[in-house]
């Protein structure tokens, strides 16, 4: 039974899960040395003025956001093959045109930036206003979305196909 709390599944290649998993391990492993700054810089006396102390809190803070991050997400992950479809979907290379000018196109990657590191193309998150609007469009489709300026932007899905990278 779905309790709507779930996150939304992400689709990775092996290689970028490889690498977001070496991530993960990287940061769990530094766990003891973090501590054992923060342990060293307490010792150093009155915490209230002390620098060193706090840098080293928040570097454990924002090492541990992560780690809870990419556990997350690599636990939802779907790994492998890009999936295949007859509409947009998470995973798939689009190109798209903006209707005020037809003659230039966008091709992007819908799926997470995670995965940005292993290709040159731009990729849009399937929760950013433009991935919803086109997420189960089909070629020749024309969709509309709410830019952050609070303008509408209609778009047409050019094509679509599974990420290879």
């Amino acid at each position: 039974m779905s309790t709507g709390n779930e996150a939304p599944a992400t689709w990775l290649s092996q290689d970028a899960y490889d690498r977001l998993q070496a991530e993960l391990d990287e940061h769990i492993a530094n766990r003891p040395a973090i501590a054992a700054e923060i342990n060293a810089r307490r010792e150093e006396g009155d915490l209230r003025e002390n620098g060193g102390y706090h840098a080293a809190r928040e570097e454990q803070g924002k090492a541990e956001g992560r780690i809870r991050y990419l556990q997350e997400l690599l636990r939802t992950a779907k790994v492998g093959g890009a999936p295949t479809a007859d509409a947009v979907s998470p995973g798939m290379v689009v190109t798209i045109y903006f209707d005020d000018d037809a003659d230039d196109t966008e091709t992007f990657l819908l799926g997470s930036r995670e995965i940005a590191a292993t290709t040159d193309l731009t990729v849009y998150s399937p929760e950013s206003a433009l991935g919803k609007a086109i997420l189960g469009g089909r070629a020749g489709q024309t969709c509309t979305y709410t830019a952050p300026s609070g303008a509408d932007i209609k778009v047409t899905v050019v094509s679509f196909e599974p990420f290879s990278g």
